[in-house]
C-alpha cells in the first residue's frame, strides 16, 4: 500500500463507515427477522444524531473559512459534500434491506400493511382507534393561510397533505399534520386473520382517514407524503450572570428546539411543485441536506418494534451470570475488601452495583456516598438508592453533568429530585465536561474511615447495562481509592487538583501518561524487547496520539486495535501503519468499554477507562483511566481481548477503503466473541 498523503481518515467518514456496520446486521441473515428490524432502527438513530451534532459542526465551520481547515485537517465544505453522497448510497441500500425484510415478515405471515391495502375486516377497528387515540391529539395547519412557518419540530415527522381540486379556478390546497409519536405507539397492531398478523404504521391510520380530517373542503383526491427537519443539536450557553449555570442549561435546551436545519427528508414521491412549496415555506435551502427517502421517516421507532409472539424472530433472553465472590456473600462490601472485584456487563448484572449502593444506605456505619452520574435510567434505582441513603442520614454528594447531550432535562430533573432530598449536588465542573464514572463509600471501621471505591467504563445505568458491553471495578485498594477521594475533593473546589500517581486522570496529564507509555515500548522495541500495545476503544481519532501510535510502528511496536466506531488510523500502510491491525466488533450487545493494555517489557500493565482517545476526552472533559492491579482480573481482560481479535464471525477490518471486509477464517472453528466471551465466564462460575 502506497504512503497517502494524509495517514488519517475523516472522522465523520470513519463514523459513516461505522453506521455501515450498524446496516450489515440489519442485512445479515444470521440475525434474528425482529433484530434486524431493530438494527434499522438503530442505524436511523444513530444517522439523526450525527446530523443534529457533527453535521450541524461542519455547518458552522465553514463559517471560519481557511481557519476551519487547518483546525479540521479538512475544509469542512468538502466533508459535507462527500457525507451527502454517502448518505444517499447508505440510504439506497436501507431500502433495499427494508423490502427484503418486509418480505420475510410476510414469509412468517406478518404483514405491515398501509391504508390502500387494509382488509375490509380492519376497516372499523380502523376507524375506532383513530377517533379514540389518534384525532384527538391531531391539529392540522393550513399552509396556505400562513404567511410564514418555521415551526417544524425536530426529530417529529409530519404528514405533508395534498389537496387536490380539479373544478375550475379552484386552488389546491396544502396542509400538515404533525403524526403523534411522542403520545401513540407508532405500530397499531390490527386484528390478525387466522395465522396471519397484521400492522399498520400510525402515519397511515392517519391517511386512512384524511378524507375525514379534511371533510370541510370539497377536494377531488388528497395525498400526504412524509418528512421530517433535523436541527442543530449544539447547546448555545450565553454569559449571563443574572442565571445561574442550570438556567442557563435549561434555556439552551428549549432553544435547541428551535436550531438550524441540517437536514430535510422528504418522501421521493412527492411532486417536485409540492416540495418547492414546502422548501420555501419551511425557508430549507439545498445547502440544508435535502435528501429523498422512501414513504417512512423516523425508523429510530422500529428499534421498538411490536412484539409479533414469535420468539424465535428475537435473540433469546441471556441470563446474567452470578460474580461467584460476591454471590456468595451477604454483604458486597466485606467481599471487596477481601480483593478487587470487575463486573464484566452485561454478562454480569448490574444489580450488583445496585445492591451495593443498597447495602451502603442502610449501614449506620457508612459516612458519606459520593457519585459522578452523566446518563441515568428512567426510572433510576441509583438515584433511588441514593435518595434512601440521604434519608438514613448519610451524607450524599453528586456530581451531576448537566451537559450530558439529550439527557440535559433528565439530569436537571434527578439534579432537583436529589437536592429537594438533601444530597449535596455538584453542577459538573466549569469548562469540562465531567464524564468519568466514578463512586467513593466511606465507611468506619475500627474508629478509622475506610474507602469502597467503583470505576466504570460505562454510566450508573441500569437499562443500559443490560445492552452495552462496560467493564466496573470494585476495590479497597488504597492506591485507588485515595486518588479517587482526590477526585471528589476537586470537584467540591476546583482550586484543589490533588495528586495522581495512579490514576491517569484528563484534562491534567492522561495524554501525557499514555504518551510516556507508547515512548516506553518505542524504546523497548528499538533495544530488541518485545513491545506491544492493545487498545479497545469506541473512537480513536486524536491526530497526535495516532502520529505517536505512527512512531511507534515504525519503531517495530506491534499494535493491536479494537475500535467500535470512528477510526482516524489507516493500517497496513508501508512505512506508516504495517504493524498496526484494527477490528471492529458490531453484535448483540454494543462495545462500550475502554481496555488498554502495554507490554512494558514482559510486565504488563492493563487499564480501563471513561475516555476515548479523541482530543475532547483528554483535553476537554474530567475522565479517569485506571491501573487493574489485580493479576486475576488482568488474565479476565486478556482473555476477553484474545476471543475478540479470534472473531470471525462479527468483526471487521478496519482498512484504508473503510469496505467493512468481515474477518472471516474458513479453516478455524467460528468464534463469535460475545458467544463466547459469555461461555468463558459462565466456566469461570465452576
Amino acid at each position: 500500500m502506497s504512503k497517502p498523503k494524509r495517514p488519517y481518515h475523516n472522522r465523520e467518514i470513519s463514523w459513516l463507515s461505522f453506521n455501515a456496520r450498524v446496516l450489515q446486521e440489519a442485512e445479515d441473515t444470521g440475525v434474528p427477522l425482529v433484530e434486524r428490524i431493530r438494527f434499522l432502527g438503530i442505524f436511523s438513530s444513530n444517522l439523526d444524531e450525527f446530523f443534529r451534532v457533527r453535521v450541524a459542526t461542519l455547518k458552522r465551520a465553514c463559517k471560519l473559512g481557511k481557519k476551519a481547515e487547518k483546525i479540521l485537517g479538512n475544509d469542512p465544505r468538502e466533508i459535507l459534500e462527500e457525507i451527502h453522497a454517502i448518505v444517499l448510497k447508505l440510504f439506497a441500500k436501507f431500502a433495499t434491506i427494508y423490502q427484503s425484510l418486509l418480505q420475510e415478515l410476510a414469509a412468517k405471515d406478518i404483514y405491515i400493511i398501509n391504508e390502500r391495502e387494509a382488509l375490509p375486516v380492519h376497516k372499523q377497528f380502523i376507524e375506532n382507534y383513530f377517533h379514540q387515540q389518534v384525532q384527538p391529539t391531531l391539529v392540522p395547519i393550513m399552509l396556505n393561510y400562513i404567511r410564514n412557518f418555521s415551526g417544524l419540530k425536530d426529530q417529529s415527522i409530519y404528514l405533508a397533505v395534498h389537496l387536490a381540486q380539479h373544478e375550475k379556478g379552484k386552488k389546491t390546497k396544502y396542509a400538515l399534520i404533525e403524526v403523534p409519536t411522542a403520545v401513540l405507539p407508532r405500530f397499531v397492531l390490527l386484528p390478525p386473520q387466522g395465522s396471519r398478523k397484521y400492522i399498520m404504521l400510525l402515519d397511515d391510520v392517519i391517511r386512512y382517514c384524511l378524507p375525514e380530517i379534511f371533510a370541510i373542503f370539497r377536494f377531488d383526491a388528497c395525498a400526504a407524503y412524509c418528512i421530517k427537519l433535523t436541527r442543530d443539536a449544539e447547546l448555545d450557553i450565553e454569559n449571563d450572570a443574572m442565571e445561574s449555570y442550570i438556567e442557563k442549561i435549561s434555556r439552551s435546551v428549549k432553544n435547541r428546539k428551535k436550531g438550524k436545519p441540517v437536514r430535510f427528508t422528504y418522501d421521493a414521491s412527492i411532486a417536485p411543485e409540492f416540495l418547492e412549496f414546502l422548501a420555501k415555506k419551511f425557508h430549507i435551502t439545498q445547502r440544508d441536506n435535502l435528501i429523498p427517502g422512501g414513504r417512512y421517516h423516523n425508523f429510530k421507532d422500529f428499534i421498538n418494534f411490536p412484539d409479533v409472539g414469535l420468539s424465535e424472530l428475537r435473540y433469546h433472553p441471556r441470563q446474567t451470570l452470578p460474580r461467584p465472590e460476591l454471590h456468595q456473600h451477604k454483604r458486597l462490601l466485606v467481599a471487596i475488601r477481601k480483593h478487587d472485584i470487575m463486573l464484566h456487563y452485561p454478562y454480569q448484572s448490574f444489580d450488583y452495583m445496585i445492591s451495593l449502593l443498597r447495602e451502603a444506605a442502610i449501614d449506620p456505619k457508612v459516612v458519606s456516598i459520593k457519585m459522578t452520574l452523566y446518563r441515568l435510567a428512567k426510572n433510576s434505582n441509583v438515584v433511588n438508592a441514593l435518595i434512601h441513603a440521604v434519608r438514613n442520614g448519610t451524607q450524599v454528594t453528586v456530581v451531576v453533568e448537566l451537559q450530558a447531550r439529550f439527557d440535559e432535562e433528565a439530569n436537571i430533573y434527578w439534579a432537583h429530585k436529589l437536592e429537594e432530598e438533601g444530597a449535596k449536588v455538584i453542577y459538573g465542573v466549569p469548562g469540562y465536561k465531567v464524564h468519568s464514572k466514578l463512586c467513593l463509600i466511606t465507611r468506619k471501621e475500627d474508629g478509622r474511615l475506610v474507602d469502597y471505591a467503583n470505576i466504570s467504563t460505562g454510566n450508573y445505568n441500569e437499562l443500559t447495562a443490560r445492552l452495552y458491553c462496560d467493564d466496573s471495578l470494585l476495590t479497597a485498594d488504597v492506591r485507588i481509592t485515595k486518588e479517587v477521594r482526590e477526585m471528589f475533593n476537586f470537584f467540591e473546589d476546583n482550586i484543589y487538583l490533588g495528586k495522581y500517581k495512579h490514576l491517569a486522570v484528563s484534562p491534567f496529564h492522561m495524554r501525557s501518561k499514555f504518551v510516556k507509555l507508547i515512548q516506553n515500548e518505542i524504546q523497548n522495541a528499538r533495544k530488541g524487547r518485545e513491545a506491544f500495545i492493545i487498545l479497545k476503544l469506541n473512537s480513536l481519532v486524536d491526530r497526535d496520539i495516532i502520529a505517536k501510535l505512527y512512531e511507534a510502528n515504525n519503531a517495530g511496536v506491534k499494535i493491536r486495535l479494537i475500535i467500535r466506531g470512528s477510526c482516524a488510523v489507516i493500517p497496513g500502510i508501508q512505512g506508516v501503519s504495517e504493524n498496526i491491525e484494527a477490528l471492529s466488533i458490531i453484535d448483540r450487545f454494543l462495545e462500550h468499554a475502554r481496555i488498554l493494555l502495554f507490554c512494558n517489557g514482559g510486565e504488563e500493565l492493563y487499564f480501563i477507562s471513561s475516555a476515548d482517545w479523541m482530543n475532547r476526552n483528554l483535553n476537554h472533559r474530567i475522565e479517569v483511566a485506571c491501573p487493574i492491579y489485580s493479576k486475576e482480573i488482568q488474565r479476565e481482560l486478556r482473555t476477553m481481548l484474545d476471543i475478540q481479535f479470534q472473531d470471525n464471525v462479527k468483526a471487521r477490518w478496519l482498512n484504508e477503503k473503510q469496505d467493512n471486509a468481515y474477518k472471516k477464517t474458513p479453516t478455524s472453528p467460528q468464534v463469535r466473541s460475545q458467544s463466547d466471551i459469555y461461555q468463558f465466564f459462565q466456566g469461570e462460575m465452576t
